[in-house]
């Protein structure tokens, strides 16, 4: 069994579907709440809801070091945590569930288009990462 949820997974957990005893997607549901909620905020974020969303991205990360085998190597490094991946596939999520609310066609697909693309590079980067070909940055 891999490590990793699928995008699938994913994608449900940033809907609320979350499976109990599952701390990765509970997280991922949780940073899917915080994105809801900043929707309406434009452009200011108040201190405390940002401490909590990095708090939950360096839970991820951690989560995530402790449970992949050290990467060989010659794997590549990326260049971003699976932790800051997660929390741009909530982020538009969030957007573009909110898109489906009442926006113009274009802005709803560009929000479509952005979450579909994120969420096949979220499974590229965790199959390669499963398999050694890539590895995470440090968990800080």
């Amino acid at each position: 069994m891999d490590p990793l949820p699928a995008k699938r997974l994913v994608l449900a957990a940033c809907r609320g579907d979350v499976p109990e005893g599952d701390p990765l997607l509970r997280w991922v549901g949780e940073l899917a709440g915080i994105h809801q909620r900043l929707l309406g905020c434009g452009e200011f974020v108040p201190v405390e809801v940002e401490r909590l969303r990095a708090g939950l991205v360096r839970d991820i990360d951690l989560w995530v070091a402790r449970q992949l085998p050290p990467a060989p190597g010659g794997a590549r490094l990326h260049t971003e945590t699976l932790g800051m991946v997660i929390d741009r596939l909530a982020r538009f999520s969030a957007s573009a569930h909110a898109a489906l609310a009442g926006t113009v066609d274009l802005e709803l697909w560009d929000a479509w288009e952005r979450l579909a693309e994120l969420a096949v590079g979220y499974e590229d980067l965790t199959d390669e990462v499963s398999s050694g070909l890539r590895r995470l940055p440090c968990a800080q």
